[in-house]
């Protein structure tokens, strides 16, 4: 088993990722730039969503490129690492969200492998169900030694297009619709797993409230705190998830 962590540029070496080798990948779709390495002792594939260094934005990914490349390399399961908005006022920041569910209000992006066929995926739970559960029995055990970290169980992860934030009737929108937090990069990613049949679950970091949610604008300073507040508690469950033999 080879576990794959998609996350943001410079998570790797954040998470100590040792041994380290880079590798361009070609695929059908285009390149892709993954990390090899170690960490707690397993052989692991880290693939920074955003290009080393980061310049892509969110719907400029090359997502099919991406989980191709990630299949080719010998992925089992993918781990995809995000920082969001909050949409739910009962979310603090900043605090872990282990979605369950998504909806997809992107548009314009390359979404399927298959563009000259139909082929359907059930997608009725977009996240894998025995992965996740593996996912939240790592989140559990860190939790239990480590009760400063605030951690929620699931979520509704409402991904827009960006590259702006969302206005406040936008947000106001994705509460109506029954979100909880908000993001930019889970769609079509998630989806494209599927297809590939790639074991797929994601691990959110809340960094600030969605557009209107707060009395005040957020500082920029306040972000950088939640996201590496929320990122060493990744770090932790991800080290808690590798030690722990798959099921």
């Amino acid at each position: 088993m080879t576990l794959a962590v998609i996350g943001g540029t410079g998570f790797g070496a954040f998470a100590g990722l040792t041994e380290t080798k880079d590798h361009v990948v070609d695929t059908d779709f285009g390149q892709a730039e993954i990390q090899s390495g170690r960490l707690a002792g397993q052989a692991i594939l880290f693939l920074p969503r955003h290009g080393m260094p980061a310049r892509f934005l969110p719907h400029k990914i090359n997502y099919r490129a991406n989980l191709k490349a990630l299949q080719m390399l010998g992925a089992s399961q993918i781990l995809a690492v995000t920082a969001v908005g909050t949409v739910s006022e009962d979310l603090n920041v900043p605090c872990l969200v282990v979605p369950d569910q998504i909806i997809d209000y992107t548009y314009g992006r390359a979404l399927t492998f298959f563009e000259d066929e139909i082929h359907h995926i059930d997608f009725t739970h977009p996240y894998d169900a025995l992965f996740r559960t593996q996912l939240l029995a790592a989140v559990a055990e860190v939790a239990e030694s480590h009760k400063e970290m605030q951690a929620v169980l699931s979520g509704v992860y409402g991904c827009t297009q960006g590259p702006r934030l969302e206005t406040k009737a936008e947000v106001r929108r994705l509460r109506n619709d029954g979100c909880s937090i908000v993001g930019m990069t889970a769609m079509p990613e998630a989806a494209l797993a599927r297809e590939l049949e790639l074991p797929y679950a994601g691990i959110s970091v809340t960094v600030n409230p969605g557009a209107g949610m707060a009395d005040r604008d957020i500082a920029l300073a306040e972000i950088h705190e939640a996201m590496n507040q929320g990122l060493s508690w990744v770090k932790l469950v991800l080290a808690e998830l590798l030690s722990t033999p798959p099921v």
